[in-house]
């Protein structure tokens, strides 16, 4: 785990980390933040040269800081249901299908933290996993975002179904946009890759396909670009719903 950001948001978080380096002399002011946390939480932290930060990480990106994370623990459909309970909000849930970049994935989920999703699900297999280089792309937000990783998505979007969630996917080519559905209520937002998009048995089990209107001549979005958009219109529809006279 590289960049202060990362390395503090995952200290907040609660996150289990073996072990922070640091190296001296950084004037940014997340380091104190940094040190500070890791003494309550018994990280222990090691001063050590910029040169050696660098080897250690293999990148001249670490910008001061890296840390060793315990293993991510992903997180199950019943505890992402059951914050979205103790928030006493309706669920909302992002599926991401054959996401393989980390980069891509790291954003997604910095939007989907932005959002208030209350997790992410991604498959086992044809999918990016939860990486030094996610935990980088995202900002720190994979340490706020319960992610689950599941064996079978189709067969998970039908469980969520069955569970009172609308299933909603995003295709380029559906005649509905996106923007004339009600996102208020319990919700799975499911998000295919740039170019393949949904596989067939995904496809199945949504209730909705709908398309993000467009006038330009892209033809579409990279998925990290398509889920920013949807999500804001999710919270955009919720926002005015719970602030409506």
């Amino acid at each position: 785990m590289l960049g202060p950001h990362a390395v503090l948001e995952a200290l907040r978080a609660g996150r289990p980390l073996n072990k922070i380096w640091l190296a001296p002399g950084g004037r940014r002011p997340e380091y104190g933040e940094i040190v500070r946390l890791a003494r309550e939480n018994g990280v222990p932290v090691q001063l050590v040269v910029p040169a050696y930060l660098q080897r250690l990480a293999g990148s001249k990106r670490a910008q001061g800081v890296a840390a060793q994370a315990a293993p991510l623990a992903y997180a199950t459909l019943e505890a992402i249901l059951q914050r979205a309970t103790e928030r006493q909000e309706p669920p909302l849930v992002l599926a991401l299908d054959q996401i393989e970049d980390p980069q891509n994935l790291g954003a997604v989920l910095r939007s989907a933290e932005a959002t208030g999703v209350h997790g992410v699900v991604i498959p086992a297999r044809r999918a990016a996993p939860a990486t030094a280089a996610v935990a980088r792309a995202s900002a720190g937000a994979l340490a706020h975002v319960p992610l689950a990783r599941v064996g079978n998505l189709a067969r998970t979007l039908e469980e969520l179904g069955e569970a009172g969630l609308t299933v909603v996917g995003l295709a380029g080519e559906a005649e509905t946009s996106l923007f004339s559905l009600s996102l208020v209520g319990p919700l799975v937002l499911v998000v295919g890759s740039e170019g393949r998009g949904l596989r067939r048995l995904v496809r199945e089990k949504c209730h909705y396909l709908a398309c993000l209107p467009r006038r330009g001549r892209v033809n579409s979005l990279n998925a990290a670009a398509a889920a920013a958009v949807a999500l804001y219109e999710v919270l955009r529809q919720r926002y005015a719903s719970e602030n409506s006279p």
